[in-house]
């Protein structure tokens, strides 16, 4: 049973597999370090889920009163006369309104020539305006003092061309004035919002900064920057508000506001912060968030009830380290437990780990704010439990094929499917067992080859032999035995390996006992062919041997060694020396050791003899 290479080849690929995992693991591990930008959309997408997740609450103390289609069906078409609005914001003060925000441009002067009224209204009211970020440098942009602290701010805060503001005389009146940003991520989902740009050299406060300023009492802005950029701004009677390196924070979506129509009865406002906005069909500003599509006043609300909840939601310093290291250690486990153990241990552990990455993350982002990837462990576990499952299939599919290579001639296909199904069942190497050996020759083979030999067939020859041994490895096979090799016409097998057989010395003498019943059929074929007559001895010992692969490096045969084996070639040479009552050769000779473990056979002994080798007598037996 020879194969060239055999361990060497099993221990390559034993090797291969756990070098390929690690390099894997360590490839997923460098695209995270350099965290490229594919991994930055898949990292927000993944955290967009949280997002979801959350329950919507309602923000007490802002309310969103519409302009929507009903509204221009009873007041007229947009833009209303600027008298007209200004005595729609006089009625929400009157409702108890503590501030109004129009985040509205009012860069022309209106057709209505009514800008005087307008103008009035914004002086006796706290009512905060917008403006945009423009490419065209015309418009009264509208700045804001701020105090720096720090390093320099301007390499960090998103930069502007220009931008378009009120009329000058609105400037003037209004209480505040606020950027409208709107800035979305590379994949076009607005999840963050800048409280700040820069113009020209100038700071810009956005919308929401804007109201909150103005909601506080303050009159100015403090801004602090560090070497890795922005790290928070501050109004002074409010609390800090951390952002990212450009001055963002991110929003949280949960927040929504109670909502009315212009044209509807109002409801007591109570000092909340109130925010006219445009809903109607072609005028309203829809953006798409984590949470759909909402309209542009819902993210101001948003970002004023981040800022004002004091749920700082923040993706700390050591979120790329702790991902990076969490991503290594969980695929290093994955494909630990996967190359090692049984299957059903990764089969187990991955939905585990995937869903434990999943559900960690969304708890650091309930409880603690902190925005944490859990998309890319993820990938990296699923990744390493793929391939490693893969490599640990190939190699096992290799060795069942080296299985079936090396044992399909010589065992019966049923024993080679378990030994495929249960590859661990093969030790590689060497190991003391106790089995059954069996010797078979054909007594009386010279006159079969002479007989060939002098009719000029050597072919005839070999088909003899090899019908021979076809019968007799077939009976071998289907008693559980195991073929070692053929030496001539002389075969040798063993029982209780690489199979466990435990009548392992009962099943070696009945194939004996059975082999010898076929070579009765044999003997009639024979004569009606006019062949000489044959016979076989068989000699049958049991006891310990040592099998395996052995060999040298470059070639292993799975056989057995060992002086019990030696004993049962001894008593098949001995069959020719004991006569039957009804006459031929006794066909079956077997030691007292293998006759001790026979349960269904009757015995008869036969002599004790002195085999070469060995100075105690042996007892030999016969099936009666």
């Amino acid at each position: 049973m020879g194969y060239h290479s055999g361990c060497f080849d099993c221990m390559v690929d034993y090797m291969k597999k756990w070098i390929i995992s690690l390099l894997i693991i360590l490839a997923l591990c460098g695209i995270r370090f350099y965290d490229v930008w594919i991994l930055d959309v898949l990292r927000l997408k993944a955290l967009d889920s949280h997002q979801r997740q959350q329950q919507t609450e309602i923000v007490d103390n802002v309310v969103t009163i519409e302009i929507n289609n009903d509204t221009l069906s009873e007041y007229g078409q947009w833009p209303f006369p600027r008298g007209e609005l200004a005595n729609h914001i006089q009625r929400l003060y009157s409702q108890g309104a503590g501030l109004v925000v129009l985040p509205m441009l009012f860069a022309e002067p209106d057709r209505f020539e009514q800008d005087p009224q307008f103008q009035d209204m914004l002086l006796k009211t706290p009512t905060i305006i917008g403006q945009v970020p423009a490419q065209v440098t015309d418009g009264n942009p509208v700045t804001r003092g701020v105090a720096a602290v720090g390093e320099s701010w301007k390499p960090w805060l998103y930069r502007y061309s220009a931008a378009v503001g009120p009329l000058k005389e609105f400037a003037e009146a209004a209480i505040g004035v606020g950027m409208l940003i709107v800035a979305p991520e590379k994949d076009g989902v607005v999840r963050r919002t800048p409280l700040a740009v820069q113009i020209d050299d100038q700071i810009y406060p956005s919308m929401s900064m804007e109201i909150l300023r103005v909601a506080t009492g303050d009159v100015s802005y403090q801004i602090k920057t560090g070497v890795a950029g922005v790290e928070a701004l501050r109004i002074p009677k409010y609390s800090i508000i951390k952002t990212d390196q450009n001055g963002n924070i991110w929003l949280d979506f949960k927040w929504r506001t109670e909502t009315y129509a212009l044209h509807e009865e109002l409801p007591k406002l109570d000092g909340k912060i109130v925010i006219l906005s445009l809903t109607a069909a072609g005028l309203d500003a829809p953006v798409p968030t984590p949470v759909g599509v909402i309209q542009n006043h819902d993210l101001i609300a948003s970002s004023i009830a981040t800022m004002m909840s004091g749920r700082n939601i923040t993706r700390p310093y050591w979120t790329d380290l702790a991902e990076l290291g969490s991503s290594f250690a969980l695929a290093l486990l994955i494909s630990i437990v996967v190359l090692t153990l049984r299957w059903h241990y990764g089969i187990i552990l991955l939905p585990v780990m995937l869903g434990g990455s999943y559900y960690g993350s969304f708890y650091l982002f309930t409880e603690y704010s902190y925005l944490v990837d859990w998309s890319w462990p993820a990938l990296t576990v699923f990744v390493a439990w793929s391939s490693s499952a893969f490599l640990r299939f190939m190699q096992e599919y290799k060795l069942r094929q080296q299985i079936k290579k090396q044992f399909e001639h010589y065992l019966d296909p049923r024993q080679v499917a378990i030994l495929q199904k249960n590859p661990e069942k093969l030790k590689l190497g060497g190991e003391r067992k106790e089995m059954s050996f069996l010797f078979m020759d054909i007594v009386g083979f010279t006159p079969i080859s002479e007989y060939y030999k002098n009719n000029n067939d050597p072919e005839g020859l070999c088909e003899v032999i090899n019908d021979y041994l076809d019968r007799m490895t077939r009976i071998v096979q289907n008693n559980g035995g195991t073929v070692d090799k053929y030496m001539g016409d002389c075969i040798m097998a063993f029982w209780n390996a690489p199979l466990d057989c435990e009548n392992h010395a009962e099943m070696a003498v009945k194939t004996s006992i059975e082999c010898a019943d076929e070579t009765e059929k044999m003997k009639a074929e024979f004569k009606e062919r006019g062949l000489p007559d044959i016979n076989i001895g068989s000699g049958v010992n049991t006891g310990e041997c040592i099998v395996g692969n052995m060999g040298s490096s470059t070639r292993f045969d799975y056989s057995v060694i060992g002086d019990a084996v030696n004993l049962a070639a001894r008593l098949e040479a001995q069959t020719r020396n004991y006569k039957k009552k009804g006459g031929g050769i006794v066909n079956t000779l077997y030691s007292q050791f293998t006759k001790d473990q026979l349960n269904n056979i009757e015995s008869e002994e036969l002599d004790k003899i002195k085999v070469k080798g060995k100075e105690e007598l042996i007892t030999i037996y016969q099936p009666k």
